[in-house]
Protein backbone atom coordinates (compact mmCIF):
# COMPACT_ATOMS: atom_id res chain seq x y z
CA UNK A 1 0.00 0.00 0.00
CA UNK A 2 0.96 3.22 -0.85
CA UNK A 3 2.23 5.85 1.88
CA UNK A 4 1.33 9.34 1.98
CA UNK A 5 3.79 11.71 4.37
CA UNK A 6 2.74 15.34 5.59
CA UNK A 7 5.94 17.84 6.04
CA UNK A 8 6.26 21.36 6.70
CA UNK A 9 8.66 23.44 4.85
CA UNK A 10 11.96 23.33 6.67
CA UNK A 11 11.26 20.38 8.68
CA UNK A 12 12.61 16.69 8.56
CA UNK A 13 10.53 14.48 6.47
CA UNK A 14 9.93 11.33 8.56
CA UNK A 15 8.60 8.12 8.14
CA UNK A 16 10.64 6.99 4.64
CA UNK A 17 11.13 3.48 4.26
CA UNK A 18 14.82 2.79 3.75
CA UNK A 19 14.15 2.27 0.44
CA UNK A 20 13.10 5.57 -0.14
CA UNK A 21 15.38 7.41 2.05
CA UNK A 22 18.32 6.27 0.22
CA UNK A 23 16.76 7.23 -3.14
CA UNK A 24 16.15 10.97 -2.38
CA UNK A 25 19.46 11.06 -0.40
CA UNK A 26 21.41 9.78 -3.38
CA UNK A 27 19.61 12.52 -5.33
CA UNK A 28 20.02 15.57 -3.15
CA UNK A 29 24.05 14.54 -2.93
CA UNK A 30 24.24 14.26 -6.58
CA UNK A 31 22.31 17.51 -7.22
CA UNK A 32 19.83 16.04 -9.24
CA UNK A 33 16.15 16.72 -7.27
CA UNK A 34 15.60 19.71 -9.29
CA UNK A 35 12.13 19.31 -11.15
CA UNK A 36 12.22 20.53 -14.89
CA UNK A 37 12.01 23.94 -15.51
CA UNK A 38 12.56 24.32 -11.33
CA UNK A 39 16.41 25.59 -10.52
CA UNK A 40 16.74 25.07 -7.01
CA UNK A 41 16.73 21.57 -4.92
CA UNK A 42 13.43 20.42 -2.93
CA UNK A 43 15.52 18.39 -0.20
CA UNK A 44 18.56 19.31 1.61
CA UNK A 45 20.38 16.50 3.35
CA UNK A 46 21.83 17.39 6.72
CA UNK A 47 22.72 15.64 9.74
CA UNK A 48 21.84 12.70 8.42
CA UNK A 49 17.97 13.72 7.53
CA UNK A 50 16.06 14.90 4.77
CA UNK A 51 14.72 18.17 5.09
CA UNK A 52 11.99 19.61 2.31
CA UNK A 53 13.02 23.62 1.24
CA UNK A 54 11.90 25.93 -1.33
CA UNK A 55 8.66 24.56 -2.91
CA UNK A 56 5.72 23.29 -1.50
CA UNK A 57 3.35 20.60 -3.08
CA UNK A 58 3.90 16.70 -3.98
CA UNK A 59 6.91 14.52 -4.11
CA UNK A 60 5.99 11.28 -5.54
CA UNK A 61 9.12 8.32 -5.03
CA UNK A 62 9.42 5.30 -7.56
CA UNK A 63 8.19 3.00 -4.59
CA UNK A 64 4.80 5.00 -4.72
CA UNK A 65 5.54 7.45 -1.49
CA UNK A 66 3.83 10.39 -1.71
CA UNK A 67 5.35 13.55 0.12
CA UNK A 68 3.24 16.11 0.92
CA UNK A 69 4.71 19.62 1.44
CA UNK A 70 2.58 21.95 3.03
CA UNK A 71 3.64 25.82 4.01
CA UNK A 72 5.07 26.28 7.10
CA UNK A 73 2.45 28.48 8.95
CA UNK A 74 0.91 27.85 12.30
CA UNK A 75 -2.45 26.48 10.65
CA UNK A 76 -3.62 22.90 10.95
CA UNK A 77 -3.15 20.37 7.88
CA UNK A 78 -6.57 21.29 6.07
CA UNK A 79 -6.69 25.46 6.91
CA UNK A 80 -3.39 25.00 5.44
CA UNK A 81 -4.19 23.45 2.64
CA UNK A 82 -7.30 25.97 2.03
CA UNK A 83 -4.78 28.76 2.51
CA UNK A 84 -2.12 27.76 -0.28
CA UNK A 85 -5.16 27.07 -2.60
CA UNK A 86 -6.32 31.04 -1.95
CA UNK A 87 -2.50 32.16 -2.40
CA UNK A 88 -2.17 30.35 -5.89
CA UNK A 89 -5.23 31.88 -7.39
CA UNK A 90 -3.02 35.00 -7.82
CA UNK A 91 0.18 33.06 -8.37
CA UNK A 92 1.39 34.23 -12.55
CA UNK A 93 2.20 30.54 -13.24
CA UNK A 94 -1.48 29.32 -13.25
CA UNK A 95 -2.23 31.82 -15.99
CA UNK A 96 -5.83 31.32 -16.82
CA UNK A 97 -6.41 28.40 -14.60
CA UNK A 98 -8.99 29.13 -12.06
CA UNK A 99 -9.56 28.29 -8.70
CA UNK A 100 -12.55 29.06 -6.98
CA UNK A 101 -13.69 29.87 -3.67
CA UNK A 102 -16.26 27.08 -3.73
CA UNK A 103 -13.81 24.95 -5.09
CA UNK A 104 -11.25 25.59 -2.16
CA UNK A 105 -13.92 24.20 -0.08
CA UNK A 106 -14.73 21.44 -1.34
CA UNK A 107 -11.04 20.11 -1.67
CA UNK A 108 -9.19 21.41 1.19
CA UNK A 109 -9.41 17.64 2.37
CA UNK A 110 -7.40 16.31 -0.92
CA UNK A 111 -2.94 16.56 -1.17
CA UNK A 112 -1.88 18.74 -3.57
CA UNK A 113 -1.68 16.57 -6.60
CA UNK A 114 -5.31 15.45 -6.02
CA UNK A 115 -6.47 18.80 -5.48
CA UNK A 116 -5.14 20.51 -8.66
CA UNK A 117 -6.06 17.34 -10.72
CA UNK A 118 -9.80 17.45 -9.12
CA UNK A 119 -9.78 21.65 -10.43
CA UNK A 120 -8.69 20.83 -13.60
CA UNK A 121 -11.41 17.79 -14.25
CA UNK A 122 -14.23 20.30 -13.03
CA UNK A 123 -13.05 22.73 -15.83
CA UNK A 124 -13.09 20.08 -17.79
CA UNK A 125 -16.70 18.61 -16.93
CA UNK A 126 -17.80 22.48 -18.07
CA UNK A 127 -16.42 22.56 -21.36
CA UNK A 128 -18.23 19.61 -22.51
CA UNK A 129 -21.29 20.31 -21.19
CA UNK A 130 -21.19 23.56 -23.56
CA UNK A 131 -20.21 20.69 -26.36
CA UNK A 132 -16.64 19.67 -27.54
CA UNK A 133 -15.58 22.41 -30.28
CA UNK A 134 -15.61 21.25 -33.68
CA UNK A 135 -14.24 22.55 -37.21
CA UNK A 136 -14.05 21.25 -40.88
CA UNK A 137 -11.14 19.16 -41.88
CA UNK A 138 -10.27 18.01 -45.25
CA UNK A 139 -10.48 14.22 -45.62
CA UNK A 140 -10.23 11.44 -48.49
CA UNK A 141 -11.82 8.07 -48.29
CA UNK A 142 -12.27 5.35 -51.06
CA UNK A 143 -16.54 4.98 -50.26
CA UNK A 144 -19.38 2.85 -51.76
CA UNK A 145 -21.65 6.35 -51.95
CA UNK A 146 -20.77 9.32 -53.76
CA UNK A 147 -19.50 12.30 -50.60
CA UNK A 148 -17.85 15.69 -51.95
CA UNK A 149 -16.90 15.55 -54.85
CA UNK A 150 -14.58 12.71 -56.62
CA UNK A 151 -10.62 13.16 -57.31
CA UNK A 152 -10.96 11.61 -60.67
CA UNK A 153 -7.20 10.75 -60.75
CA UNK A 154 -6.65 8.83 -57.65
CA UNK A 155 -10.37 7.55 -58.31
CA UNK A 156 -9.50 5.90 -61.75
CA UNK A 157 -6.31 4.53 -60.38
CA UNK A 158 -8.54 3.00 -57.17
CA UNK A 159 -11.23 2.17 -58.84
CA UNK A 160 -10.41 1.40 -62.26
CA UNK A 161 -11.56 -2.77 -62.07
CA UNK A 162 -14.22 -1.94 -58.51
CA UNK A 163 -16.60 0.43 -60.15
CA UNK A 164 -18.76 0.40 -56.76
CA UNK A 165 -16.96 2.76 -55.13
CA UNK A 166 -15.83 6.25 -55.32
CA UNK A 167 -12.99 7.78 -54.48
CA UNK A 168 -13.80 11.43 -53.19
CA UNK A 169 -12.99 14.11 -51.23
CA UNK A 170 -14.69 16.16 -48.31
CA UNK A 171 -14.83 18.52 -45.33
CA UNK A 172 -15.60 16.31 -42.30
CA UNK A 173 -17.24 18.45 -39.25
CA UNK A 174 -15.19 16.68 -36.19
CA UNK A 175 -14.36 16.87 -32.85
CA UNK A 176 -10.72 15.88 -33.81
CA UNK A 177 -8.74 19.65 -32.79
CA UNK A 178 -5.44 19.86 -31.49
CA UNK A 179 -7.18 21.79 -28.44
CA UNK A 180 -9.29 18.44 -27.42
CA UNK A 181 -6.22 16.04 -28.40
CA UNK A 182 -4.56 17.75 -25.80
CA UNK A 183 -6.86 17.43 -23.56
CA UNK A 184 -7.36 13.79 -23.83
CA UNK A 185 -4.08 13.53 -23.52
CA UNK A 186 -3.51 15.03 -20.17
CA UNK A 187 -6.83 12.78 -18.97
CA UNK A 188 -4.28 9.57 -20.20
CA UNK A 189 -1.32 10.92 -17.80
CA UNK A 190 -3.41 12.01 -15.10
CA UNK A 191 -5.63 8.69 -14.57
CA UNK A 192 -1.67 6.96 -14.01
CA UNK A 193 -1.04 9.24 -11.42
CA UNK A 194 -3.97 9.82 -9.41
CA UNK A 195 -5.27 7.33 -6.49
CA UNK A 196 -8.40 9.71 -4.95
CA UNK A 197 -11.62 7.55 -5.80
CA UNK A 198 -13.70 10.41 -6.68
CA UNK A 199 -11.07 11.78 -9.82
CA UNK A 200 -10.52 8.06 -10.79
CA UNK A 201 -14.08 7.89 -11.59
CA UNK A 202 -14.36 11.61 -13.31
CA UNK A 203 -11.61 10.63 -15.07
CA UNK A 204 -12.89 7.55 -16.75
CA UNK A 205 -16.52 9.35 -17.24
CA UNK A 206 -13.93 12.26 -19.43
CA UNK A 207 -12.14 9.28 -20.93
CA UNK A 208 -15.79 8.47 -22.70
CA UNK A 209 -16.73 11.68 -23.46
CA UNK A 210 -13.31 12.21 -25.60
CA UNK A 211 -13.63 9.01 -26.79
CA UNK A 212 -14.13 10.44 -30.51
CA UNK A 213 -11.69 12.12 -30.24
CA UNK A 214 -7.66 10.50 -30.92
CA UNK A 215 -5.06 11.69 -28.06
CA UNK A 216 -2.34 13.64 -28.67
CA UNK A 217 0.62 11.52 -29.99
CA UNK A 218 2.80 15.03 -30.47
CA UNK A 219 2.53 17.38 -27.54
CA UNK A 220 4.45 19.59 -28.58
CA UNK A 221 3.24 19.40 -32.06
CA UNK A 222 -0.69 20.23 -31.35
CA UNK A 223 0.47 23.05 -28.54
CA UNK A 224 1.74 24.84 -31.22
CA UNK A 225 -1.02 24.57 -33.82
CA UNK A 226 -3.80 24.64 -31.08
CA UNK A 227 -5.81 28.26 -31.55
CA UNK A 228 -8.68 29.45 -29.32
CA UNK A 229 -10.87 31.39 -31.89
CA UNK A 230 -14.27 33.31 -30.45
CA UNK A 231 -15.87 30.13 -30.25
CA UNK A 232 -13.25 28.50 -27.63
CA UNK A 233 -13.29 31.41 -25.03
CA UNK A 234 -14.77 28.45 -22.47
CA UNK A 235 -11.24 26.51 -23.43
CA UNK A 236 -9.02 29.53 -22.07
CA UNK A 237 -9.54 27.82 -18.33
CA UNK A 238 -9.17 24.43 -19.60
CA UNK A 239 -6.05 24.49 -21.46
CA UNK A 240 -4.26 26.74 -18.92
CA UNK A 241 -4.28 23.68 -16.86
CA UNK A 242 -3.06 21.42 -19.71
CA UNK A 243 0.04 23.64 -19.86
CA UNK A 244 0.21 23.22 -16.55
CA UNK A 245 0.04 19.26 -16.75
CA UNK A 246 1.81 18.77 -19.80
CA UNK A 247 4.14 21.10 -20.24
CA UNK A 248 6.52 20.93 -17.29
CA UNK A 249 5.40 23.80 -15.44
CA UNK A 250 4.33 21.83 -12.19
CA UNK A 251 3.67 18.07 -13.38
CA UNK A 252 7.49 17.36 -14.14
CA UNK A 253 10.13 14.89 -13.65
CA UNK A 254 13.04 14.95 -11.57
CA UNK A 255 16.29 15.18 -14.11
CA UNK A 256 17.56 11.71 -14.91
CA UNK A 257 14.75 10.29 -12.66
CA UNK A 258 11.43 9.81 -14.82
CA UNK A 259 9.74 7.60 -12.43
CA UNK A 260 9.57 10.70 -9.65
CA UNK A 261 6.76 12.95 -10.58
CA UNK A 262 6.39 16.44 -8.58
CA UNK A 263 3.44 19.37 -8.17
CA UNK A 264 5.39 21.87 -6.94
CA UNK A 265 4.92 25.46 -6.22
CA UNK A 266 8.25 28.45 -5.66
CA UNK A 267 6.73 29.82 -2.46
CA UNK A 268 9.34 32.79 -2.91
CA UNK A 269 7.41 33.74 -6.09
CA UNK A 270 3.75 32.75 -4.58
CA UNK A 271 3.74 34.58 -1.76
CA UNK A 272 4.97 37.69 -3.80
CA UNK A 273 2.52 37.57 -6.43
CA UNK A 274 -0.48 37.08 -3.18
CA UNK A 275 0.85 40.21 -1.11
CA UNK A 276 0.96 42.11 -4.69
CA UNK A 277 -2.71 40.77 -5.45
CA UNK A 278 -3.89 41.84 -2.00
CA UNK A 279 -2.37 45.68 -1.95
CA UNK A 280 -4.54 45.95 -5.14
CA UNK A 281 -7.58 44.46 -3.22
CA UNK A 282 -7.65 46.03 0.01
CA UNK A 283 -6.26 49.57 -0.02
CA UNK A 284 -7.07 52.37 -2.35
CA UNK A 285 -4.41 54.79 -0.90
CA UNK A 286 -1.49 53.95 -3.25
CA UNK A 287 -1.57 52.56 -6.67
CA UNK A 288 0.27 49.35 -6.37
CA UNK A 289 3.82 48.59 -8.91
CA UNK A 290 5.03 44.85 -9.49
CA UNK A 291 8.51 44.42 -10.23
CA UNK A 292 9.10 47.94 -10.76
CA UNK A 293 9.33 50.71 -12.27
CA UNK A 294 12.63 49.71 -12.99
CA UNK A 295 15.51 52.39 -12.47
CA UNK A 296 19.56 51.55 -13.37
CA UNK A 297 21.48 51.59 -10.29
CA UNK A 298 25.24 51.71 -11.55
CA UNK A 299 26.97 53.67 -14.64
CA UNK A 300 29.95 52.64 -15.75
CA UNK A 301 33.08 55.50 -17.31
CA UNK A 302 30.74 55.14 -21.19
CA UNK A 303 27.89 56.23 -19.90
CA UNK A 304 26.01 52.95 -19.78
CA UNK A 305 23.42 52.54 -16.73
CA UNK A 306 23.85 49.02 -15.65
CA UNK A 307 22.19 46.91 -12.89
CA UNK A 308 18.69 47.79 -12.61
CA UNK A 309 16.83 47.70 -9.77
CA UNK A 310 13.45 45.93 -9.91
CA UNK A 311 10.95 45.82 -6.42
CA UNK A 312 9.13 43.54 -5.64
CA UNK A 313 6.56 46.20 -4.67
CA UNK A 314 6.11 50.03 -5.17
CA UNK A 315 3.56 51.74 -3.58
CA UNK A 316 3.22 55.33 -5.27
CA UNK A 317 0.63 58.79 -5.47
CA UNK A 318 1.23 59.87 -8.94
CA UNK A 319 4.82 59.59 -10.73
CA UNK A 320 6.52 59.07 -7.25
CA UNK A 321 7.38 55.81 -5.38
CA UNK A 322 6.35 56.56 -1.62
CA UNK A 323 7.26 53.15 -0.27
CA UNK A 324 9.22 49.78 -1.48
CA UNK A 325 7.91 46.32 -0.41
CA UNK A 326 9.94 43.54 -0.62
CA UNK A 327 8.49 40.24 0.21
CA UNK A 328 10.56 36.91 1.35
CA UNK A 329 9.24 33.95 2.22
CA UNK A 330 11.32 32.54 5.35
CA UNK A 331 10.74 31.37 8.55
CA UNK A 332 12.04 33.41 10.93
CA UNK A 333 13.00 34.18 14.58
CA UNK A 334 12.82 37.42 15.61
CA UNK A 335 14.92 36.57 18.86
CA UNK A 336 17.77 36.07 16.88
CA UNK A 337 20.39 38.46 15.67
CA UNK A 338 19.24 41.02 14.19
CA UNK A 339 16.41 40.78 15.10
CA UNK A 340 15.75 37.91 12.14
CA UNK A 341 16.33 40.46 9.20
CA UNK A 342 19.55 39.22 7.26
CA UNK A 343 22.50 41.91 5.92
CA UNK A 344 21.74 41.12 2.75
CA UNK A 345 18.11 41.75 2.97
CA UNK A 346 18.81 45.25 4.97
CA UNK A 347 21.22 45.87 1.97
CA UNK A 348 18.70 45.38 -0.42
CA UNK A 349 16.63 47.70 0.92
CA UNK A 350 18.41 50.46 1.53
CA UNK A 351 19.89 49.92 -2.17
CA UNK A 352 15.58 49.90 -2.72
CA UNK A 353 15.08 53.28 -0.41
CA UNK A 354 18.01 55.69 -1.54
CA UNK A 355 17.43 55.10 -5.44
CA UNK A 356 13.78 55.37 -4.86
CA UNK A 357 13.91 58.42 -2.87
CA UNK A 358 11.62 57.11 0.02
CA UNK A 359 11.47 57.91 3.60
CA UNK A 360 10.55 53.99 4.75
CA UNK A 361 10.94 50.32 3.27
CA UNK A 362 9.01 47.42 4.62
CA UNK A 363 10.46 43.90 4.45
CA UNK A 364 7.22 41.79 4.89
CA UNK A 365 7.84 38.04 6.19
CA UNK A 366 4.94 35.44 6.74
CA UNK A 367 3.39 35.43 10.20
CA UNK A 368 4.42 32.45 12.57
CA UNK A 369 4.07 31.41 15.97
CA UNK A 370 7.34 33.29 16.79
CA UNK A 371 6.89 36.58 14.66
CA UNK A 372 4.00 38.41 15.24
CA UNK A 373 5.01 41.85 15.92
CA UNK A 374 6.09 44.61 13.85
CA UNK A 375 9.47 46.60 14.20
CA UNK A 376 10.82 49.65 13.14
CA UNK A 377 14.39 50.13 12.48
CA UNK A 378 16.32 53.33 11.20
CA UNK A 379 19.08 53.31 9.04
CA UNK A 380 22.36 54.73 10.38
CA UNK A 381 22.65 56.85 7.21
CA UNK A 382 20.42 59.52 6.44
CA UNK A 383 16.29 59.07 7.06
CA UNK A 384 15.52 56.48 5.73
CA UNK A 385 13.98 53.64 7.88
CA UNK A 386 13.25 49.80 7.98
CA UNK A 387 10.18 47.93 8.87
CA UNK A 388 10.21 44.58 9.41
CA UNK A 389 6.38 42.87 9.52
CA UNK A 390 4.86 39.58 10.05
CA UNK A 391 2.25 39.42 6.92
CA UNK A 392 -0.89 37.34 7.83
CA UNK A 393 -1.64 34.81 4.95
CA UNK A 394 -4.62 33.54 6.23
CA UNK A 395 -6.20 38.00 6.72
CA UNK A 396 -4.45 39.02 4.07
CA UNK A 397 -7.29 42.06 3.73
CA UNK A 398 -6.38 43.36 7.64
CA UNK A 399 -2.29 42.56 7.48
CA UNK A 400 -2.50 44.94 4.25
CA UNK A 401 -3.90 47.62 6.64
CA UNK A 402 -1.66 47.09 9.12
CA UNK A 403 1.37 47.71 6.34
CA UNK A 404 -0.08 51.08 5.72
CA UNK A 405 -1.13 51.88 8.89
CA UNK A 406 2.94 51.40 9.99
CA UNK A 407 4.11 53.09 6.67
CA UNK A 408 1.30 55.93 6.34
CA UNK A 409 -0.13 56.36 9.29
CA UNK A 410 -0.87 60.27 8.10
CA UNK A 411 -2.74 58.81 4.83
CA UNK A 412 -4.85 56.34 7.04
CA UNK A 413 -5.82 59.33 9.19
CA UNK A 414 -7.02 61.33 6.54
CA UNK A 415 -8.84 58.41 4.42
CA UNK A 416 -10.96 57.90 7.85
CA UNK A 417 -12.12 61.34 8.48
Amino acid sequence: MAVALVVREWQAVEGLSEADQLYLQRLVLRGSEKPGGLNRPVFAFRNGALYAQNYVGIVETPRGTVIEILPKVDLGDSATRTTLLSMLRDWRGLGEARIETAAIRAIRRFNMLEAFVRLFLESVVLLTRRGLARAYRPKEENLTCLRGRILFPRHIRENLVDRSRFYVGYEEFTVDRPANRLIHRTLLRLAQVVRQPENRQRIHQLRIAFSGVPASTNIQHDWTRYRLDRSMRHYEPVMAWVELFLQQRGLATFSGHHLSRALLFPMEEVFEDFVTSAFRKHQRAFSVGSQGPSLPFLQDQAGQLMLHLKPDITLSQGNKVQFVVDTKWKHIDPHTANHGVSSADAYQLYAYGTRYGCQCVALLYPKNSTFHRSVRFRFQTGGLQLVRFPFDVAKPESAVGDVIQLLAPDKVAADAA
